[in-house]
């Protein structure tokens, strides 16, 4: 027998998640592939890319290599693994997700689910994020496609390489009550940001803020070729989006200089 392929998964919305559960059950129908599952105990949703550093943190077994880690976050979840699970042998690829809900434009910084497989790329494990963009009036979600379109991925990955170089990873959306979809590259679009918090008072009268969820509102970037993420998802197709973790403004360095000087 082949040499067991070895994939790490975390998320972001908790180990008992319905996407979590999609994605592991998809995984584990392919053909010499050892899935071992490393996810928060409780949803961190919005985290971005945290670790933390003000209290130790416990793998706690939940199943056959499953293990929830107790109140971390998906880039403790990677950290840990590759530190302990993985010291002499680095996964041969990392998944993150399914996350319910989208990860596109600049939610992509707020994003757990894109946290994990950045963290996965800055130890040199080829990583990816899905995301199933869903009507949140639904509480389960359809997650079909999404484990169609990893278990494509991952088979395509297999047979030659991973198509990105070191520190960039794959940011996967896919649209929402779709069975067959094309894909798509895309580009982050350019989302429209509003401030939604809802007060409310406790039975003593003290104030207390709930964040709201405000609707996707993107528009494309100006003088950038090609689709956005939103615009793919708008469109019916899958959004699969290269992202690199070098935030440098290059285009604003001459004029920055000259600031400077």
């Amino acid at each position: 027998m082949k040499n067991l392929y070895k994939i790490l998964v975390t998320n972001d919305d908790g180990y008992e998640a319905k996407g979590l559960h999609s994605l592991v059950e998809a995984l584990r129908e392919l053909e010499n592939v050892e899935v071992i599952v490393v996810a928060p105990a409780n949803e961190k949703s919005a985290c971005g890319h945290s670790l933390t550093l003000t209290r130790p943190l416990r793998f706690v077994s939940v199943g056959d290599d499953f293990y929830k880690l107790d109140d971390g976050t998906p880039t403790d979840c990677v950290y840990l693994s590759l530190s302990t699970m993985f010291e002499n042998e680095k996964p041969d690829l990392l998944v993150s997700g399914i996350n319910r809900g989208s990860n596109m434009g600049e939610d992509i910084t707020y994003s757990g689910t894109a946290a994990g497989a950045m963290e996965g790329v800055l130890h040199d494990v080829p990583s990816i994020a899905i995301s199933q963009v869903m009507d949140f009036t639904n509480p389960d979600g359809d997650f079909s496609l999404a484990q169609k379109t990893i278990q494509d991925i991952v088979s395509k990955i297999r047979l030659g390489s991973f198509p990105l170089p070191e520190r960039e990873f794959l940011n996967i959306n896919i649209p929402p009550e779709s069975q067959e979809a094309k894909m798509r590259v895309t580009y982050a679009g350019y989302r429209h940001y509003a401030n939604d918090s809802h007060l409310h008072r406790n039975p003593r009268g003290e104030e207390y803020h709930w964040l709201g969820l405000h609707p996707l509102d993107f528009s494309s970037r100006e003088g950038v070729k090609g689709m956005s993420d939103y615009e793919a998802i708008e469109a019916g197709y899958i959004s699969i989006t290269p992202i690199m973790l070098d935030l440098s403004a290059y285009k604003s360095m001459e004029r920055l200089k000259a600031w400077v000087e």
